[in-house]
Parts: structure tokens; sequence; C-alpha cells
């Protein structure tokens, strides 16, 4: 006879079998969503999942020191200049931008009236905003001699900023930096024709990635190895006609070759005003993105540039997308909300 409220034999027998099944199908599953949990970082769902894209963002000329110090000194804010814009340039995988002045307190000023060297807690505003690759390619590189130059290495370096287009000899100032993000190769090389050709690094002595058309056959090979080492190759040229609006012949050429060679995109510095973007066959040309951070306040062209937002999937350039910036009048970049479209 059964006692009070016990349970009939069958249904004890049923719940124990259904615990067994229980059991035994979570240990057959549950390696398997590990698996996929170690391989992407995520849990499956119950639909197909789409790898997420991978965010580039590339802007124009940097230069912290002059006009733009003095409004740092004003405001005791080191981040000052990138207030403005930190926000949507953290949200990149990867920021990229040319540094125009060298960052050191060593050195001696032997360039022109228009020598640019930034105070070494101007990196601060560079870490903050969140740049991870910056070209060393210009014609300030050597405003103050080459310790000054020297010194900008060691500290981008323990910044953990890497740079391009500048180093210590030949080997490393022509060689690119290559960043892996989800699974994409993502390579940056950099050059400029501008300066003399002294300033050309060499076997034994730094300096920067100096060219000419004469060099554009080594270029070439160049790029052509590093493509086969990467999925993207990205090419920064320093050259053009300051304030022109329109490329010159050197930066159509160079461009044109760089991107036959294997280049995803070449992105162009130095003009201080933004130049017309075009696709050409398999990749982009971004001719000059103008200032990004800079005091030329002489003109509206000069406090206007922009910035390229780069999307990649399946480690391929999908969108390079322009969006327009204006300088205000304390020398921040702001997103121009009424011409872009972030």
């Amino acid at each position: 006879m059964e006692k009070p409220n016990q349970k009939p034999d069958w249904i004890v027998i049923i719940t124990f079998l259904t615990v067994c099944i229980f059991i035994l199908v979570s240990f057959l599953i549950e390696p398997e969503i590990l698996k996929i949990q170690n391989l992407t970082g995520k849990l499956p769902n119950q639909g197909p999942e789409q790898k997420k894209a991978i965010t580039m963002i590339f802007v124009g000329d940097i230069m912290l020191n002059r006009g733009i110090e003095y409004m740092i000194q004003q405001h005791n804010d080191w981040k000052w200049p990138f207030l403005k814009v930190a926000d949507e340039l953290r949200k990149a995988d990867i920021l990229f931008g040319n540094l125009e002045s060298v960052i050191s307190d060593k050195g001696t000023k032997v360039g022109s009236i228009y020598s640019l060297r930034a105070e070494p807690e101007a990196i601060e505003g560079l870490t903050f905003a969140g740049f991870d690759v910056l070209s060393l390619a210009n014609n300030h590189a050597f405003d103050y001699t080459v310790e000054a130059l020297k010194d900008t290495f060691v500290r981008l370096k323990i910044a953990g900023i890497d740079f391009i287009g500048a180093d210590l000899n030949e080997n490393g100032a022509f060689s690119p930096i290559i960043k892996q993000i989800k699974e994409t190769k993502i390579a940056f090389l950099a050059y400029t024709n501008l300066g003399p050709y002294g300033w050309r690094a060499g076997s034994n002595n730094p300096g920067i990635a100096w060219i000419d058309t004469s060099d554009f056959e080594e270029i070439e090979e160049n790029i052509i190895n590093t493509k086969q080492d990467s999925d993207i190759l990205i090419v920064s040229l320093h050259a053009g006609t300051e304030y022109e609006t329109q490329p010159n012949q050197f930066q159509q050429d160079f461009s044109k070759m760089a991107i036959e060679a294997g280049a995803d995109l070449v992105i162009g510095h130095h003009p201080h005003v933004v130049q017309p973007h075009e696709k050409y066959k398999d990749g982009w040309i971004f001719y000059s993105l103008g200032n990004f951070v800079f005091d030329q306040a002489f003109s509206e062209e000069t406090m206007r540039g922009q910035i390229v937002k780069v999307v990649i999937e399946n480690k391929k350039i999908k969108q390079a997308i322009p969006i327009d910036i204006r300088i205000n009048q304390q020398f921040q970049p702001e997103i121009d909300e009424k011409n872009s479209s972030w």
C-alpha cells in the first residue's frame, strides 16, 4: 500500500530517466559551445552569426605646437585639442594620423620660423584620442635636429603608439607596421618627397622614408611584398603643394602606382586643405585630408578638413567614407554635422 503523498514508482522512474538524459546532453553540447566561444569570443545565437566589421579612422595633419600649445596652456589640459571628437575617434579599431610636430624637449631649432616641436606632455592628448599609428614621414621631422626626432621615437614607443615612415635606420623607416585585428592583418607604410635627400634614413643613420620618382620601382616592390604578408595595405603619402586644392602630378603618379602594386588605400597629407578623393581600380585614393589639429586660422579652407572612416568586412574594404570636420576658434576639430554623415 502506498503511503500518503508518495509518488508512484513509474513517475520516479520517468523523472530519473529525464535527469539522466539532460545530464548526457549537457556533456555533449557544452564542449561545442565552449569551442565556439573560444574561437569567436561570443556564445552562438540562434541565427547565422556575421563577423563584426573592422573600423579604421584616418585624420589629417596634427600639430601640437604654437597656437595649439597656447590653448592647451590656457585650459591647463593636454587633452584639449581632442575633446570634441575623442568619443568618436575611440570607437575605431585603428586610429591613424600624420604627426606634423616632433614631441620632445631635446634638440636645437635648425629649421625656419615654421619649425615645430611639441612639449613631451602633448603625447597625453594623442593617447587620450586613441591613436594607434602615426606617420612621421614629413617635412618637419628635422626641425629640431635628429636628436629631437630620436627622442620622439622613444616617447611614442613608451606611450604604445606605433609610428611609420621614420626610424633609426633605412630598414625601419621603409618597413611596414602590421597590426592584426579580428584575424585581419592590416599593414601601414609611409613616404614623403619633401625636404632634402639628406633626411633620408640610411643603413646606419636615422631619418625618414624620403623618396622621389626614381624610387618608384623600389617602392612598388616594397608594396608588393608587404601586401603578400597582409590582407589590407594602407599607404600614407606626405606630398603635394601647400594650399592647393588639386593634387600635383607626383601625388597622382605615386598614388596610382601604389594602388596598382597592391595598396588598398592611399591617404595623403601636407597641402593643409582638402583635395579630391577617387576610387581607382580596386583601391581608394584620398589625395589630402587637410588639417585636423592645426592653428592656420588665416583661411576657411585651412580650418576645415576630412576624416575618412574605413569599414572592413571579410578582409576587404567595404566602404571608405569621407567625413567633414571644421576646426573651431580654439583649434579643436569638430564633426561638421551639416555636411557629414557619421
